[in-house]
């Protein structure tokens, strides 16, 4: 790994790798690709990559969508910004089959596939020979994490496969040979060819018809992503795919079968964006359309660029689910406009994001649904600090140490929850006016950029404390970002709804009766906050009555019927076993899947046989993402 101290030679490094001059923003309208960080804690130790001696700027991919042998096939052409000294240029790769490697004229350029690590995959070498353009021909990595081929009977309307992929946090090495750090930010471009019959989205622009055009083989489809982004952001998907307009510049995709319904469930994403934009300033990438996904998609959401991939899960009938939606929008902002150097700093993501969500709730749909969905993170917050070592743990830093670890691990509600909560701890210091002109000059200042926690931390102490002791001393930054646990200034949101809703908890776990009447009225916020209320040990009785009162056991909404589902294994509830096998095979959110799989293997050997059954049939039918999770698990 290169040096990252600051010399002279680093300086120029600096200027000559930033891609492209700053005037080409005037003449081009797009922005430039950015400066590579170069302070000790920008370091991304979950990347071969040597950016400051030579980095990837731009991609161009050029791949067939193979279903019958599940992968992709082409090449990459990636443009290099290089020190005049370099001999050549360390890309990611991690399972990929290489067939070779050219400059842009086609003559070959020498390469090596370096010792595979099996977190971080095998650094791909090239000799560059002054080139600095490389096409690299290539197969995807069979099996890549990055990617899951669906057979028609996985999809809503079981008549074509599907493909999608996920990214992040380090899995897009698997199908696409770049600098994978989400620190060295690039433009692309796509052609993309696949069967006749399916369609292909990106998160980009799309340049060609929804049906694309045909050519022989197939349908090809072409998009472009001219602002320079994060490696991970670059996503796919290929099926049967529809699309519906919510507004202007809004819409959403997904299979034909699902479509109305999923629709209507999403009405009010032009509203959101115009929500978003009133606090944070404009959104800055043309269109924002989701694509809902078939079920085995492993997260609730992913912010790639333009296109926020989404689980069917948040497709409850009654809109209560939107939150998701309002969080994969802010990313739009936090993460896609400013996004971590490093994995280290995931909680500049999503701390930042969860924050920004409940702003974007608040806006639209009043404070008491804000307070409730922030009183719910609060508690989420505490179970989390729990799991991962109680309050003195390690793992409760915002900026983490992920030496030798997989990014994954960081990927919990401390980046989320205590980040968000750290924020609204400093709007509380300064005042919400003072607070969002603030963010709002933030995002516009470092707008494509990479950022680490050092940098914001030192931003903060700029542009906001302003050298005023008084108010460092009443935030406390350094015991946030770098300290365990949760800071005695903790800000909590306090729900003014939830305290009767404890209050009818506490009576039926008493022996009182389902408040029926009180349940049909409630939110899913409330809803949620009276099952994850009730005792952990309920007689059979209880259960029984609360399943016939609620329905829980068929609960269409995914965040109710998986509470349920909890406090059903905790008593080793048989009755709910069924709904548990249909849930846990319907779906394959990681959220969901992987607590309720803890769950049952806490269960001893009333749980353990009804795990390793269940899993040995849903494990085909999982993301990676969510198996290298459960696999921990299930033993």
């Amino acid at each position: 790994m290169s040096s990252f101290k600051t010399t002279a030679r680093a300086a120029l490094l600096a200027f000559l790798l930033c891609g492209v001059a700053a005037p080409a923003l005037a003449q081009t309208g797009q922005p430039p690709i950015p400066a590579i960080l170069m302070t000790p804690e920008a370091r991304d130790i979950h990347s071969y990559a040597q950016p400051l001696v030579a980095r990837v700027t731009h991609i161009d991919l050029d791949l067939t969508a193979d279903f019958e042998h599940r992968k992709m096939t082409g090449t990459a052409a990636l443009d290099i910004a290089a020190a005049p000294d370099a001999k050549e240029v360390v890309l990611d790769s991690k399972g990929l089959v290489i067939h070779e490697v050219t400059d842009a004229k086609g003559a070959a350029l020498p390469w090596t596939l370096g010792k595979a690590d099996p977190i971080l995959g095998a650094p791909l070498t090239v000799q560059l020979n002054g080139a600095r353009r490389i096409v690299v021909s290539y197969d995807s990595a069979p099996g890549g994490a990055a990617l899951q081929w669906l057979t028609p009977a996985q999809t809503a309307g079981k008549q074509k496969p599907y493909l999608f992929s996920q990214g992040e946090a380090i899995l897009n090495r698997t199908w696409i040979p770049t600098q994978d750090s989400p620190g060295i930010r690039q433009t692309w471009t796509a052609n993309i060819l696949v069967p006749d019959g399916l369609t292909a989205v990106m998160s980009a622009e799309r340049l060609t018809p929804l049906e694309g055009d045909p050519v022989a083989g197939g349908s090809l489809y072409r998009f472009k992503m001219d602002k320079p982004v994060a490696s991970y952001l670059i996503a796919i998907a290929v099926g049967d795919i529809a699309f519906t307009p919510l507004g202007q510049r809004t819409g959403v995709y997904t299979e034909p079968s699902v479509m109305k319904k999923t629709a209507n469930e999403l009405v009010d994403v032009e509203k959101m964006v115009e929500a978003a934009e009133s606090l944070y300033g404009p959104y800055a990438w043309g269109r924002y359309d989701l694509l809902v996904l078939p079920p085995s998609f492993p997260f609730g959401g992913m912010e790639n660029p333009r296109l926020t991939f989404a689980t069917p899960t948040i497709i409850a009938g009654d809109r209560s689910l939107v939150s998701l939606v309002a969080h994969e929008l802010a990313h739009s902002w936090s993460g896609n406009l400013v996004n971590n150097a490093t994995w280290s700093d995931f909680w500049l993501n999503e701390g930042f994001t969860v924050y920004f969500e409940n702003r974007i709730m608040e806006k639209l749909y009043g404070k008491p649904r804000a307070d409730m969905l922030a009183d719910l993170g609060w508690t989420s917050l505490q179970d989390t600090i729990k799991d991962v070592g109680g309050p003195t743990g390690a793992d409760t830093r915002l900026h983490l140490d992920l030496t030798g670890r997989d990014p994954d691990d960081g990927m919990t509600d401390i980046a989320y929850e205590k980040g968000a909560t750290f924020l609204r701890t400093i709007e509380k210091a300064v005042g919400r006016e003072r607070w969002d002109a603030y963010l709002k000059d933030y995002f516009a200042r470092h707008a494509f950029q990479s950022q680490t926690t050092a940098g914001f931390v030192a931003d903060l102490r700029a542009n906001l404390i302003k050298g005023d002791p008084k108010l460092e001393a009443q935030i406390g930054i350094d015991k946030w970002v770098y300290g365990v646990g949760l800071p005695d200034n903790a800000v909590h949101i306090k729900s003014a709804a939830f305290p009767a809703v404890d209050a009818l908890a506490a009576a039926y776990a008493k022996g009182g009766a389902a408040p029926a009447a009180k349940w049909k009225a409630w939110s899913t916020p409330e809803r949620t906050r009276f099952v994850t209320s009730l005792p952990r040990q309920l007689s059979a009785e209880r259960l029984a009555a609360l399943d016939k009162a609620f329905g829980l056991s068929a609960q269409g909404n995914s965040e109710i019927r998986f509470v349920w589902l909890e406090l059903a294994v905790a008593n080793r509830y048989a009755p709910a076993v069924p709904s548990l096998e249909a849930f846990l095979t319907d779906q394959g959110r990681r959220k969901f899947v992987a607590p309720l799989f803890k769950d049952l293997m806490a269960q001893g050997d009333w749980g353990q046989p009804i795990a390793k059954r269940l899993y040995a049939k849903t494990r085909p039918l999982y993301h990676a993402v969510t198996r290298q999770t459960v696999d921990g698990i299930v033993k």
